[in-house]
């Protein structure tokens, strides 16, 4: 038997992984993954699931609704993407990453019944999780869609409920040049009388989902039209946005402000969860509070170190820099103290409309990551220093690290940000 790592190089090179390459990798229909699941006895028509999908707080959400089946007692499963340490961080049971030997069974049974298929990297992911959680016997699943929606490998499940977070203007190229349209695709996950919410209100996304909930007849919950929230030193007070009265109040763990809305679109979720399921027991705020406990989630605004101060978040579109950019502007412990960000991106990104939301008092330690899409650390630096921003370059994210800890004070910030790939190297140094 071929060793893990030999499966997972072997794997890395022979599917195409969008994460890696980019657009390439994208496999538009659900054709393969419905034939790729047809061999391995369509696991997926055996798990009762929650799918998520969202421009961003998705991976969050899906995490805190994993952490509330958790908190009721049930086995769940956790499916996200993408991993930045570990390929078996995407496949979760009760915070636990599968085990390697489950991922060398799988591909040792059916890699050569897949071949004339030529499954995407996460096609064949998103076959192996669902094979694993139907073995496993898990009670409950979260499945965070990959890219999109409507064409994701994940969409071919009838879950119990769907949620969508949020939606603003990425992957373009592939999902659509407007909001509207990305919405469209992202309503892909909508199906026939399965309730859904819909995290934050947006005046051209809410009428497509309104439509597509009305066609299919979905019960329709959009939680920041239902619900409104004030955040007091971490304790979250939700109101009832018509009649202004408070309906829940719960202690939050999370510095950044970001996590609050994701909390109020899994609020909304959880207490559809709640009518679905019959649940009597309020384990909300417990889920919340445990979140990271129970799931393993990692990277989202995350403490690497105290003296200085370092933190890392994965945000890496517009608006999720345009939050961080905010949030960590309010780490600093003076009016003295500064701010390093280290700082990375991938060369698909529409980084004209990105570069203006980085602060100019902060210093810049601009880096690559150790994979073919990452974007020229001198070709980004140009770019930066022509919004009149300070920084200076690094062919490596291990060594900008080490620049701006060398620079830092320990009343200072070190943020490291801008791209997964950043964040996934720079938890393997402070591993």
């Amino acid at each position: 038997m071929e060793s893990y790592q030999e499966i997972l190089d072997k794997i890395f090179s022979a599917y195409p992984m969008y994460h890696k390459v980019g657009s390439s990798a994208y496999k538009e229909g659900l054709e393969n993954i419905e034939a790729l699941l047809d061999i391995i006895g369509n696991p997926q028509r055996n798990l009762r699931c929650v799918h998520v999908a969202g421009t961003n707080g998705k991976g969050s959400v899906s995490s805190f609704l994993s952490s509330y089946f958790q908190e009721l007692g049930y086995k769940t499963g956790l499916f996200t993407s993408p991993h930045l340490v570990d390929f078996r961080e995407r496949i979760r049971i009760n915070g636990a990453m599968i085990p390697v030997e489950k991922v060398l069974e799988f591909f040792e049974q059916y890699q050569e019944k897949f071949a004339h298929l030529e499954p995407s990297f996460f096609e064949i992911t998103t076959a192996l999780a669902f094979h694993y959680f139907a073995e496993q016997k898990v009670d409950f699943v979260v499945i965070e869609v990959g890219l999109g929606g409507r064409l994701d490998a994940t969409n071919v499940i009838t879950p119990l409920l769907s949620v969508i977070t949020n939606i603003s203007l990425e992957h373009t190229q592939l999902l659509g040049d407007t909001v509207a349209k990305i919405a469209r695709e992202k309503a892909g996950i909508i199906k026939d009388k399965v309730p859904v919410v819909i995290g934050e209100y947006d005046p051209e996304s809410f009428p497509v989902f309104e439509d597509i909930a009305l066609q299919h007849d979905a019960p329709f919950f959009p939680a920041d039209v239902n619900y409104e929230y004030t955040n007091h030193g971490g304790t979250l007070d939700i109101y009832d946005k018509e009649t202004h009265e408070k309906v829940y109040s719960l202690f939050t763990p999370f510095d950044a402000h970001y996590q609050d809305k994701n909390i109020l679109t899994f609020y909304q979720a959880a207490k559809v969860l709640e009518f679905i399921l019959n649940i009597q027991e309020d384990k909300i705020g417990l889920a919340v509070r445990n979140m990271r406990e129970n799931t393993g989630l990692i990277g989202r605004w995350q403490k690497l170190s105290d003296h200085p101060r370092i933190l890392c978040d994965v945000g890496h579109n517009y608006a999720c820099l345009k939050n961080s950019m905010s949030n960590i502007y309010e780490e600093k412990s003076s009016n003295d103290s500064k701010v390093h960000v280290v700082f990375g991106m991938v060369s698909d990104k529409d980084i004209d409309h990105i570069l203006p939301l980085l602060r100019k008092e902060f210093v810049y330690y601009v880096c690559r990551a150790h994979i073919e899409r990452a974007m020229d650390q001198e070709k980004l630096a140009a770019k930066m220093r022509e919004q009149g921003l300070s920084c200076n370059t690094y062919p490596s994210v291990k060594e900008a690290i080490a620049a701006a800890k060398s620079a830092a004070t320990e009343e200072d910030v070190v943020f490291i940000t801008g791209s997964c790939f950043v964040v996934g190297e720079a938890l393997e140094e402070f591993d």
